[in-house]
C-alpha cells in the first residue's frame, strides 16, 4: 500500500500536474470499481447500467479497470454509448484475461496493479464501488485508507446493491466495537441504494470538503493575522 500511496502522490500532487481537481471543484471524473464478471443476480447489472447512465446524465466521465466484462464492460459501455470519456486502466498482465471484447474509448496499459490503483484515483474527483470480488472489495478498502490517512479527500461511495456489502458494512461496525476503527471514521464513505442518491451525496461531500477547506484556511489567515499584530505590538513594546 505505501508503494501505492508514493505513487498517488507523485501523480496527483508532486508536480504531476494531475487530471482531477485533487478536491476542488465539481465532480467531473468519477472512478468505479466493480467486478470483472456480471454476478448471479440481474439487479448487479441493472445497477452497472443505471450508473452508468446516471453518469451521463450528470456530463461525469468515467475511469475504471479496463475490462471489458461483467460489470465493467456494462458500465464502460453505458458511458462512452453516451458521449462521455471513458479511460480504462489494466494491467499488462490482465489483458488477456480482463479484455475479452471490444475496449470502449481510452485504454492505457501499466505495469502492475500498483500502477493501476494509482493512475485511476488520479484522474478522479470521486470513487464508487458496486458489487465485485476481492479485487473491488481490495480497491475499495485502500482508498478509504487513504482518506482516513489524508492522502486524498475525495469522496467515496459505496453502491449497496441489494444489500451486497452488509456484511462488510457489518465488519466495519465490528471494528469500531472492538476499538480498530474510530467511530468518526465509521462514516468516511457515504452509502446509497440506488446510482441517482449515491451520485446525490457524493456531489455533496465534496461541497463539504470544500467548504472545511475554506473555513480551514480562513482560520490560518486569522491566525496569521492575529501573529502579525501581536509581533507589532511587541516590537512597539521593545
Amino acid at each position: 500500500m505505501e508503494e501505492n500511496q508514493e505513487k498517488f502522490a507523485e501523480k496527483s500532487g508532486g508536480g504531476g500536474g494531475g487530471s482531477s481537481s485533487g478536491g476542488r471543484g465539481p465532480v467531473r471524473t468519477i472512478c468505479v470499481f466493480c467486478g470483472s464478471r456480471p454476478g448471479n443476480r440481474p439487479s448487479f447489472s441493472a445497477a452497472a447500467l443505471d450508473l452508468g447512465k446516471q453518469l451521463v446524465e450528470r456530463q461525469i466521465n468515467l475511469v475504471y479497470g479496463g475490462g471489458s466484462g461483467g460489470l465493467m464492460g456494462l458500465v464502460s459501455k453505458a458511458v462512452h454509448e453516451g458521449g462521455r470519456h471513458v479511460l480504462g486502466v489494466i494491467p499488462s498482465a490482465l489483458l488477456p484475461e480482463e479484455v475479452s471484447g471490444e475496449t470502449l474509448g481510452e485504454v492505457k496499459v501499466v505495469r502492475d496493479m500498483h500502477e493501476r490503483k494509482a493512475e485511476m484515483a488520479k484522474h478522479a474527483d470521486a470513487f464508487v464501488a458496486l458489487p465485485g470480488g476481492y479485487g473491488t472489495i481490495e480497491e475499495l478498502l485502500e482508498i478509504i485508507t487513504w482518506a482516513q490517512l489524508g492522502i486524498h479527500n475525495k469522496p467515496v461511495g459505496l453502491l449497496n446493491v441489494d444489500g451486497y456489502y452488509n456484511s462488510l458494512l457489518s465488519l466495519f461496525d465490528k471494528g469500531v466495537e472492538e476499538g480498530f476503527i474510530d467511530a468518526k471514521a465509521r462514516n468516511i464513505f457515504v452509502l446509497a441504494d440506488t446510482a441517482s442518491e449515491l451520485l446525490t451525496r457524493l456531489t455533496e461531500a465534496r461541497l463539504a470538503v470544500e467548504d472545511d477547506d475554506d473555513a480551514a484556511a480562513a482560520g490560518g489567515e486569522e491566525e496569521e493575522e492575529k501573529g502579525a499584530a501581536a509581533a507589532g505590538v511587541k516590537r512597539k513594546r521593545s
